[in-house]
């Protein structure tokens, strides 16, 4: 929600700026437009597979797991994000978010349960909202792949406080 907010504000001072700078939305002659403090404002293109995938450690993972950085943190921001991919049966530890996490799954069938609830099947197009402090896990379903991005905040440094190991009955196998 907080990066929901956040797009909102920016879109909203960006009308702001625009409706300052007149109808034909030019800064004054020969400047960028800047940040809130004044610096010139400059696009940061990520390309793909231009950081090196990571295998999952096994003492946050189950089975086979690939982590491809998108992004890094960017002060101010405090948001990184990016693609996991499982193999099949593959999964993470019981773990939580400090400031929540969003998946969005883009290839494969998987797997997610909240501490307590039930065991969801979810799958390419699904976009999940896990909030702050829950305890949760995600992964792959037993026979397909799943890869998702995920992207979540920091707070104090850490964006994830992992737990034990989800357990075979846990998982459902």
């Amino acid at each position: 929600m907080k990066m929901i907010a956040a797009a909102v504000m920016s879109l909203t001072l960006g009308a702001s700026a625009l409706a300052q700078t007149g109808a034909a939305g030019t800064a004054s002659a020969g400047t960028a437009p800047g940040n809130a403090n004044g610096n010139p404002a400059q696009m940061v293109i990520a390309r793909a597979g231009s950081q090196a995938s990571t295998k999952g450690p096994a003492q946050n993972f189950t089975g086979s797991v690939r982590v491809d950085p998108l992004f890094g943190v960017r002060a101010p921001s405090t948001v990184s994000g990016g693609a996991v991919t499982f193999e099949p049966a593959a999964r993470s530890a019981w773990h939580t978010h400090p400031m929540g996490q969003v998946l969005i799954v883009t290839a494969g069938a998987g797997r997610i349960q909240q501490w307590g609830g039930v065991v969801e099947q979810i799958r390419p197009g699904d976009v999940i909202w896990t909030p702050p402090g829950v305890k949760h896990w995600h992964g792959a379903a037993p026979a397909t792949a799943l890869t998702h991005i995920a992207i979540q905040e920091s707070a104090n440094g850490k964006n994830v406080e992992w737990m034990e190991k989800v357990s075979d009955e846990q998982y459902g196998k």
